[in-house]
């Protein structure tokens, strides 16, 4: 074990869903390549695709390709039409999560969902593969893009009565790590999702442990 890492007692684990939960691959590139084309705007690389999935819709956008205002609520508004009526179950669990998270119920630790996915897509998408079961709370973004991924992850340990010290983060990504930094607790993060490719970079955001796959996990556990 690296020697940054640390076992300790945690009474809450909050997840994010895409690239960590759940692989969403499939169908945000699908979405994000149908607004593309509908807005008129010039193609992407495979490389730059994947990288709107994971932070919010508009900001990505935003950042690609410098849009605002209506121009960038319409190309959003594209995107979230397509991919709740056509894509959003184009995923698939990684393989073990769901043995993590039964794990995880069994020695008694509470589970919750902390996601720039919009909310009910998020409550959707986890029942729709049946990781519910698991979770005892799940927040995700506010369709106006206004709270913060620590403040996500704020509302899950308020209502699962957890206070920082005793939750960690688990995520693939830096907005991941900061939301957890933000929220006053412990982060672990994976190399098998969208964001950190190496757990080199995952321990540069302060975090206590890396994992290559779900299983990995329970280590920190």
């Amino acid at each position: 074990m690296n020697h940054r890492e640390r076992i300790k007692k945690y009474e809450l684990a909050v997840f994010d869903v895409d690239g960590t939960m759940l692989d969403t691959t499939e169908g945000v590139v699908a979405s994000v390549e149908y607004t593309i084309g509908t807005m008129g705007l010039a193609p992407l690389k495979r490389e730059q695709l994947l990288t709107f999935i994971g932070p919010p819709i508009q900001d990505s956008f935003a950042r690609i390709y410098r849009l605002e205002g209506e121009a960038l609520q319409a190309a959003a508004d594209c995107f979230r039409n397509r991919y709740k009526d056509y894509d959003l179950f184009r995923a698939a669990p990684y393989e073990g999560m769901e043995s993590v998270l039964e794990t995880l119920s069994g020695r008694g630790i509470k589970v919750a969902v902390a996601t720039y996915k919009r909310q009910d897509y998020a409550e959707s998408i986890v029942r729709h593969f049946g990781l519910d079961r698991y979770v005892g709370v799940l927040y995700g973004a506010d369709y106006a893009n206004r709270l913060t991924k620590g403040d996500i992850i704020r509302k899950c340990m308020e209502d699962m009565g957890v206070c920082g010290s005793a939750a960690v983060m688990v995520g693939d990504t830096c907005h991941d790590a900061g939301g957890a930094e933000e929220a006053g607790m412990d982060f672990i993060g994976v190399t098998y999702g969208f964001g950190f490719r190496s757990p080199e970079e995952i321990y540069q955001t302060g975090a206590v442990g890396a994992a290559d796959s779900p299983a990995g996990l329970l280590r920190y556990f």
